[in-house]
């Protein structure tokens, strides 16, 4: 009688467990979706995980508000085997960049800061920025610049701030042991790559002083104002930027292809040692620094999809969505897939090659360093969301197949 009656309780344990993480009801038909080819990006992801290609991954697809699928398949830790949920929380990198440059619109919005205000006017740490006019393997010169850097520079990757951090500082994003101000102020000390507006580099440190400016244009704390400000209204109850005790059992472990097989990440990655969960950290990281979820992920999107409405309350004008999907780069070579371009701190397909992975002219997202993606297809009302956790660029076969079987699974 009692085995019996444990047994029961397992199950009704499991059953519970299933109930609670469950991924949202998905619904093809009612998204207009052609539910058979929507089957089919499960399978596919599936059987890269079965090849090895990737420990697991979380894919969501929701087209007219509608989600038409979210599927898990795969583990979160090689070692443990922990199996990948719907919930699964991972360490989205840089597509955090677009929720800091949403920041910087709402504070716009509200006459507090300028697209095109001189980042100096809000850091004065920035005044006398210098730009390499020539560089040797023993020297460096050095002239003022055309023009000082603006906001609109930093949120397009134009401002020519560079890429790889300092010496000095050069492993802060695997410590992470300095205030936004305190790394702020030295990247302000860095040499310009190049004048202002004349080409693209994509820029962590200038995301990063994005991320400043809020603080120093809100009063609040760079975390606070991004919690109080968009995650809370839009109900994204996992995104975070420093792990809670109570949400560690669903973060994902980082991995790479170590002699051909799949191995945990150690702690030279981004971030660290991804099951540390950055303790002790103080960088907030704005350019890569936030967990979150394939459904927190989809409320963010989505809010941007309906023009900064969120179940209809606002968040950010129609204006402000538009002025940032809009392409800002013209035709300097700029983005990292093809045929694309970029808005403010968002990814812009610009010409038909970019249309390759099923994507419309003028569809926009973000990746991030882990495999990470999201996009909005505004022109098929779709948005999609996919979550590994990989080190190396290994994903990205992966990533590009999502992206054809949800393009290819639209029945209207």
């Amino acid at each position: 009688m009692h085995k019996t009656t444990m047994r029961q309780m397992v199950f009704s344990t499991l059953l519970l467990t299933t109930l609670v993480y469950s991924a949202p009801p998905a619904a093809p038909g009612k998204s207009g979706m052609d539910a058979e080819r929507v089957a089919r990006i499960k399978t596919r992801m599936q059987a890269f995980v079965d090849r090895g290609d990737v420990a697991g991954v979380v894919t969501l697809v929701a087209r007219h508000g509608v989600v038409a699928s979210h599927e898990a398949v795969g583990v979160q830790d090689v070692e443990t085997r922990k199996p990948m949920r719907p919930d699964s929380i991972f360490q989205i990198m840089s597509m955090t960049k677009p929720m800091v440059a949403t920041a910087i619109m709402m504070l716009a919005e509200e006459g507090r800061l300028g697209l095109n205000d001189p980042v100096e006017r809000h850091l004065p740490e920035f005044r006398g920025q210098m730009v390499v006019d020539s560089r040797t393997a023993t020297t460096l010169a050095l002239r003022r610049p055309t023009r000082p850097i603006t906001i609109r520079d930093l949120m397009s990757h134009t401002s020519g701030m560079g890429g790889p951090l300092p010496a000095g500082i050069a492993e802060l994003y695997q410590t992470m042991d300095r205030t936004l101000a305190g790394a702020v102020a030295i990247f302000a000390g860095q040499p310009l790559e190049f004048d202002p507006g004349s080409r693209w580099l994509y820029s962590n440190m200038g995301i990063a002083t994005l991320g400043r400016i809020i603080e120093v244009a809100s009063g609040a704390a760079f975390e606070k104002f991004m919690q109080d400000r968009l995650w809370t209204p839009l109900g994204m109850k996992d995104t975070f930027l420093f792990p809670p005790s109570d949400k560690l059992d669903r973060i994902c472990a980082v991995h790479q292809i170590k002699d051909g097989k799949l191995a945990r990440a150690g702690a030279d990655t981004l971030g660290g040692d991804a099951l540390q969960y950055r303790k002790g950290a103080q960088y907030p990281a704005p350019e890569f620094g936030a967990y979150s979820t394939a459904s927190d992920l989809l409320a963010f999107y989505e809010m941007t999809r309906n023009g900064g409405l969120h179940n209809g309350k606002r968040l950010l004008s129609s204006a402000s969505v538009s002025v940032m999907t809009s392409l800002h780069t013209g035709d300097l070579k700029a983005g990292h897939m093809p045929g694309t371009g970029f808005g403010l701190a968002w990814e812009v397909v610009k010409e038909p090659l970019g249309t390759l992975n099923f994507l419309s002219i003028g569809a926009y997202g973000h990746g991030g360093a882990f495999g990470t993606h999201g996009w909005i297809d505004r022109e098929k009302d779709l948005v999609g969301v996919f979550l590994i956790q990989q080190s190396g660029g290994a994903g990205t076969d992966v990533k590009y197949a999502f992206m054809r079987l949800a393009g290819a699974a639209l029945a209207e």
